[in-house]
């Protein structure tokens, strides 16, 4: 299926490793010029050579997320180098899953706003891709988290925030083309992430949790890149305002 990405102008934050950075080497496997953010420059260096490599444009630039004039400058400076933007993916989280109030001011400031931050600056570049060629998209990576919960969590409460904030920016952006949908992955592992740090760690718990999976593995984040894109693309032009679960259904509740 050609997703009708090609010369289509993308930014991913958080896309250094991961979820991010296979979101973003998927949209220029597909033809997308993409601009990436991260906190560390060799990472962002790292990947814009990748990109690069795909036969795109790419631009990138370390930023601190919680910096929030930084963080819009970026978007900005990326909308220009890229000449637009069709596309927004907030993918970067602060990934902490206490209760202290600086788990909840990093899970605020990272996420939830940074989601906020970024579709600020990038809405005016999205309406005009909208207006010129019917369609415009902004995703947000949350976590089947936000429907679970053992304790009090920073993380899970933020992450189930930003599904009520797209379904709200899917809303009113939908009489101007501008698309706004969710994806909540479940367990996610690769080697430098949580569940690679937990497998190294606490090999016992990391079993348990792949038990608790019906599909027996966790996802990879080549797949939960797949439903990003797929959701970014023209291709998904009538769906707005989903949360959709990449979870091997691990979780038990039902989505209508």
């Amino acid at each position: 299926m050609d997703l009708q990405l090609k010369g289509k102008r993308a930014v991913v934050t958080g896309a250094s490793r991961g979820i991010g950075r296979a979101i973003a080497e998927l949209l220029a496997e597909e033809g997308c010029d993409v601009a990436v953010c991260a906190r560390g420059e060799a990472g962002v260096a790292e990947t814009v050579q990748a990109l690069e490599a795909r036969g795109v444009r790419a631009w990138g630039q370390a930023v601190d997320i919680a910096d929030g004039p930084a963080l819009q400058a970026f978007v900005s400076q990326a909308a220009e180098n890229l000449g637009g933007l069709d596309i927004l993916v907030s993918n970067a989280s602060a990934l902490v899953n206490g209760g202290s109030e600086d788990d909840w001011r990093s899970m605020f400031e990272i996420d939830m706003l940074g989601a906020v931050r970024t579709y600020g600056a990038a809405r005016p570049h999205l309406e005009k891709a909208a207006a010129a060629q019917g369609d415009a998209a902004f995703i947000i990576t949350s976590s089947v988290s936000a429907a679970e919960a053992s304790g009090p969590s920073a993380y899970g409460a933020m992450k189930a925030a930003l599904i009520h904030y797209a379904k709200g920016v899917a809303k009113e952006g939908a009489a101007k083309g501008v698309r706004c949908n969710v994806v909540s992955p479940g367990t996610v592992f690769f080697e430098d992430g949580v569940w690679g740090r937990v497998k190294a760690t606490a090999p016992g718990f990391f079993d348990q949790m792949i038990k608790r999976n019906p599909t027996g593995r966790m996802a990879t984040p080549e797949e939960v890149a797949a439903a990003t894109v797929f959701l970014a693309s023209p291709r998904s032009a009538f769906t707005t305002g989903i949360n959709m679960l990449v979870d091997g259904a691990i979780s038990g509740r039902v989505n209508f």
